[in-house]
This record gives C-alpha cells, structure tokens and sequence, in this order.
C-alpha cells in the first residue's frame, strides 16, 4: 500500500500553517524524521510512505495522485465544519473557483481520475484554527488539536 501525506496552507500566517505541524507529528508517529524547515526539500518518500507539504493544491499534483493507493490531504479550517477535527472521504468532485489561487482535493481528485481514469482512497483532514497572525507558531488552541487530528490519520493507516 502507497500513501501520500499532503499538507498544504500558509506556514507564515500562524494557524493557517497548521498543516505542515500535523505532517510532521504523522512523520514521528510513523518512525520517519521530519524536516527541520518547511522550505525543506519536499517531498520526502520513505518506502511506501511519501510526505508533501505545499503553499496551495495546484492541478499538477492530480498526475502524481495516480502512484498512490491512498492519499490524506490535511489542511486548516476557520470554524465553517463544526468538529475541531474534521475528517471526511473526498469523492471526485471538479468545483470551479472564482479565484484562481484555490483549489479543493475533491478537485484534484477530480483530475486524477479525468486523466488516468484513477481514484485513490482519499481523506481530508480539517483542523480548527483560531488565528491568523504573520508568524510560524500556531495558536495553543490549534496546537493541541494536532495530537488527535494525528490519531486519526494514524488510525486511517491501519484500517483496511
């Protein structure tokens, strides 16, 4: 089984970064050293594990979704799902945007099956962030939402 860990959002604007926190709890978890610095090489593959953090989703990453059996995409949200912790299966799902600079995983999903007719098993892993300032900490409120939100995935990982 081959699984991609895909975390994305802005590591400069506090919790909104919160993905690259949880990415390298999983990386612990999973007996895998995480990178010192976001702007580190990525991604990293250890075997049948491959680890990705990236500012935004881009359409590019639809192509390389095709080498994976399962794919967990991690990012932050602002209170618009009510769990702190929010998990769901992402279907493919093309949704247009007004703005250019987004785009959902049920959109690279989307794409990946469009152009190699492919859909790996697909989660999204939501966290609650608080607040948005310009700096690389997250709140202590986001912070200590990482633990379970890396329970979940760990625990997505062993399920069949």
């Amino acid at each position: 089984m081959k699984y991609l860990f895909l975390g994305y959002g802005n590591i400069d604007r506090q919790d909104d970064g919160v993905a690259w926190h949880l990415l390298c709890e999983v990386m612990n978890r999973l007996n895998y050293p995480p990178p010192v610095h976001p702007e580190d090489e990525m991604p990293i593959i250890n075997g049948d594990y491959t680890f990705d953090f990236q500012l935004q989703l881009t359409p590019e990453l639809a192509d390389s979704m095709r080498e994976f059996d399962r794919v967990c995409f991690m990012d932050a949200h602002t209170g618009n799902v009510p769990q702190e912790v929010h998990i769901e299966n992402v279907k493919p799902q093309y949704q247009s945007s007004p703005f250019t600079h987004h785009m959902t995983a049920a959109t690279v999903l989307s794409l990946c099956d469009v152009i190699h007719h492919y859909v790996p098993a697909t989660i999204l892993i939501s966290v609650r962030g608080y607040e948005f300032k310009f700096t690389r900490s997250l709140s202590s409120n986001t912070a200590s939402l990482i633990p379970a939100a890396a329970d979940a995935i760990i625990k997505w990982t062993q399920t069949p």
